[in-house]
């Protein structure tokens, strides 16, 4: 065994795995690492412990600490078993669990699964693979205290992951979440951890649930009429080897919709997604085979959904005719200002509705939302603050919609989390409804940006793995924080915004406010002419985020390529000024 070049508390770290109670499978695959001198990856693997972010616990699988595995699996859910014994004391505690289609989801699932019961708590867990959206769906309808779904969303196929929930169908937040590391953290030794599940306590969910689940979603359209005109919209619809692959087509037939087409290719089940590069929709590269089908069978629709179908992008005909995907705050726009719409035709509004996005989607968002007097929400970047919101609101006011940049959507309160799938029914439900106005959802989005701005946005994503990354990234953030820009896209910056030290700053007199949001590590510069550039570390992905929010009048949607082109050449002015 040759641990020298590893550091002293890593090899610590690794010896524990070595001499305790861990299986021989992973004894062997440490030491195979050790002989052929990783250094890299071991120091990667081991050199802290896996913590919960936005989305909860998510990593490469693999053997480590840092990495997602039956143990680190099985030492989170005993410290959440725990800490639910805790909050609840000797009351009946009940969990959902659920899985997509990654590589080993089952298997971890089923880990969880017997965790939770050998710590006395009953279990209701999906017969197979359902949707993140399902899981918190049925949370609720279940009375569960927590829930854990397996899934590392869009990340690339080595990756896994945990998302635990807490009894309102949201994913755990403060102090819940630092609070179930604390009870992690008790844990010295794997041996205290309860693998030896207790089947009593285990009960198998399935097509009822399903059942109840879709018959919600589609109680959510709201202009049926056009739906029933519009029946036979052309809609082509592509899992990407994911959950959705029977829900989202049995959700659109539930509503009316009669003319699904599959890209049966990304149909088949596979963690390995085969047929992309990664299953991430907002990649056009994952789209190639739906824009394809599109293409041959001239479309109306081109939607995909994510492994776990809390993700969807969608494709549409620009006015080339051509198939041109919309990026996350598009997709936004348009269904937040149909909604808006939808609901007045309808005569819903009454006075105390809603809806909420992230402080990094377009804020043209929150500029027809005050055309129209509605309240817009701006809450931290991760859905779990839109649902923690939508349970402090309940009973006092009525949400209509829930949304960020990252292709996540929320209409309807029946779960807390981003819902693909009735994201899916409600973008069919629109584009139906413009069809039979005899437009198309191209043609709206530039009579919203000519009626309120044109608004671009544009997402850089820089990626630091490792120790070392994660050292980079706070260099990043602590220069920023302590030798902010002056100017930026030839603007002054007039504002700067700490959601960690909770602060926003007038530059020009120099007066610091609070401001009234958690604690989070997110800078936030805003200039003149309403640019904004925000910077974030991923709290799910070993990345840092910038995001570009620049925009101007468009005197008609004829001339919106020529002044998306000027935007875009700003854009690329902030990027020099950011040193991209």
């Amino acid at each position: 065994m040759n641990m020298k070049n590893l550091d002293k508390a890593i090899s610590d770290r690794i010896r524990v795995w070595l001499d305790g109670n861990y299986d021989q499978d992973t004894k062997n695959e440490i030491q195979q690492l050790i002989d052929a001198g990783k250094t890299e990856e071991l120091t990667d693997a081991f050199y802290k412990d896996l913590e919960f972010g936005t989305g909860g616990l998510r990593g490469i699988m693999g053997v480590g600490t840092n990495r997602v595995n039956k143990y680190t699996l099985g030492m989170a859910t005993q410290g959440l078993s725990n800490y639910l014994k805790k909050v609840y004391g000797d009351e009946p505690i009940s969990v959902a669990i659920a899985h997509d289609s990654r590589n080993n989801a089952e298997k971890f699932a089923g880990i969880v699964a017997d965790v939770f019961s050998a710590n006395g708590i009953r279990v209701y867990y999906f017969d197979a693979l359902r949707p993140t959206p399902e899981l918190s769906f049925a949370i609720r309808e279940l009375g569960c205290k927590s829930g854990v779904m397996l899934t590392a969303s869009h990340n690339p196929k080595e990756y896994s992951g945990y998302k635990a929930y807490w009894d309102d169908g949201c994913q755990v937040l403060p102090p819940h979440d630092k609070n179930i590391i604390e009870e992690v953290n008790k844990i010295e030794s794997v041996d205290q951890v309860r693998f030896d599940g207790n089947k009593d306590l285990i009960e198998v969910i399935g097509s009822d649930m399903d059942q109840k689940y879709i018959e919600t979603v589609a109680a959510t359209a709201v202009n049926r009429e056009a739906i029933k005109a519009q029946h036979d919209l052309n809609i082509v619809f592509s899992p990407i080897h994911g959950t959705a692959v029977k829900i989202v087509p049995d959700a659109l037939k539930a509503i009316g919709f009669t003319n699904v087409n599959l890209v049966e290719e990304q149909c088949t089940i596979d963690g390995n997604f085969p047929t992309v590069i990664y299953p991430n929709p907002e990649e056009k590269e994952a789209l190639s085979m739906a824009l394809d089908k599109a293409r041959k069978l001239d479309a109306d629709l081109v939607m995909a959904t994510d492994p776990d179908a809390d993700r969807v992008g969608i494709a549409v005909k620009n006015e080339k005719g051509e198939f041109e995907l919309l990026n996350g705050n598009q997709t936004a726009v348009l269904l937040f200002h149909y909604l808006l719409n939808a609901w007045e035709k309808a005569g819903k509004f009454r006075g105390n509705e809603y809806i909420v996005k992230t402080i990094v989607t377009t804020f043209l968002i929150d500029k027809f939302a005050a055309s129209m007097d509605v309240k817009c929400y701006n809450v931290l970047t991760g859905f779990k603050y839109i649902g923690e919101l939508m349970t402090r609101l309940q009973g006092q006011e009525v949400f209509i919609a829930g949304g960020e940049e990252s292709y996540g959507y929320l209409v309807g309160d029946h779960v807390r989390d981003k819902d693909a799938v009735v994201s899916c029914t409600m973008i069919a439900e629109m584009t139906a409804y413009y069809k039979q106005q005899g437009s198309s959802l191209y043609e709206a989005l530039l009579g919203i940006y000519a009626e309120y701005g044109l608004y671009k946005e544009e997402l850089i994503s820089l990626t630091k793995k490792g120790k070392r990354g994660a050292e980079e990234i706070r260099e990043i953030m602590d220069k920023l924080r302590h030798d902010p820009p002056v100017m930026i896209g030839n603007k002054r910056v007039l504002t700067i915004r700490d959601y960690l030290a909770k602060t926003e700053k007038d530059i020009e007199s120099g007066r610091i406010n609070s401001i009234d949001f958690p604690a989070s590590n997110v800078l936030q510069f805003f200039t003149e002419g309403e640019y904004i550039i925000s910077a974030r570390p991923s709290g799910t992905e070993p990345k840092i985020k910038f995001y570009i929010s620049v925009n101007g009048e468009l005197d008609s949607p004829a001339n919106f390529r020529k002044k998306e082109k000027e935007l875009d050449e700003v854009i690329e002015t902030i990027k020099k000024d950011l040193e991209f």
